[in-house]
């Protein structure tokens, strides 16, 4: 069994709107594994795999225009007749080398979902906030990238025409929860990984996407924050909540877990969305 799927109101205090600060219950143990998670390394017990030449995925090394005179480093890898895309919102301090999301990737790719892997902030604003880390708490700007990266990948010729799918991790997940409410036609799943989804705030009750919520069994802090944005979502909506597993997912065969349960719900989410597209219904993307 990979998990405790669920499915239970919760109540608690209000969810901050988009780039409000943390509350100050669960702020600063969160900053701390924030810090940590900047020093990630790869989970024990995930094995590499095949190599992507061996698995017939081709990668490349892309720039993502993610916003009006921004351009994003990104990596995008597509394997022989991809189903979907999923783009990565990486947590904060991390970037598109975070080996966690790679492995996550690894795994769907295998699955055959492309995915673009990229950095949210340009090497100038990473540099200007390493000491305030003002910028990986704004939400809204986080998001704004999002769709401009969403944008960027239905003019992408290796992946035109696809569906579109989410993946945020930590901060990441409510950037990815905003994005997916301002753009409800073109984002068809949503994942978040030990994430703060209650950060999107009042946007929660418009996202359309399908929303699958991961937390570790042993995150206390977050597993009532999510139980919370769980409540205030109104689309179809789980919370798989792994056993014995903390913030990062660093035990044994936990991260494995998170990137199986990410693969059935892409899947399944963004076939569903292609299912209805050829059976002339409107399609959940532009």
């Amino acid at each position: 069994m990979l998990g405790l799927g669920v499915a239970e109101q919760s109540g608690g205090s209000h969810a901050p709107m988009p780039g409000e600060p943390l509350d100050m219950k669960t702020g600063a143990a969160f900053v701390h594994t924030l810090r940590r998670e900047e020093r990630e390394s790869p989970a024990e017990g995930a094995e590499e795999g095949p190599s992507m030449a061996e698995s017939g995925i081709r990668e490349h090394d892309v720039q993502v225009a993610a916003d009006r005179g921004v351009l994003l480093e990104g990596t995008l890898s597509v394997p022989e007749a991809a189903s979907g895309v999923v783009l990565f919102a990486h947590g904060s301090g991390s970037s598109r080398f975070s080996p966690r999301n790679r492995y996550v990737a690894s795994i769907l790719q295998r699955g055959g979902l492309a995915t673009l892997l990229m950095d949210l902030l340009t090497s100038e604003e990473e540099e200007s906030e390493r000491w305030t880390r003002h910028l990986r708490f704004d939400i809204e700007l986080l998001a704004q990238r999002l769709i401009g990266a969403k944008h960027w990948l239905l003019e992408e010729p290796w992946v035109r025409g696809l569906p579109i799918g989410l993946f945020g991790s930590s901060t990441g997940a409510a950037a990815a929860l905003v994005a997916a409410a301002r753009e409800p036609e073109g984002i068809c799943a949503v994942v978040s990984r030990g994430g703060r989804p209650d950060l999107a705030g009042a946007v929660l009750p418009h996202v359309r996407a399908p929303t699958l919520l991961i937390v570790g069994g042993d995150d206390d802090q977050v597993i009532p924050l999510n139980r919370q944005a769980l409540d205030a979502l109104r689309t179809v909506k789980r919370l798989e909540i792994v056993p014995g597993a903390t913030h990062l997912f660093e035990e044994p065969g936990t991260l494995e877990q998170v990137a199986m349960l990410a693969r059935d719900w892409f899947l399944q989410q963004l076939a569903e969305a292609t299912r209805e597209s050829r059976a002339g219904e409107a399609p959940p993307w532009p």
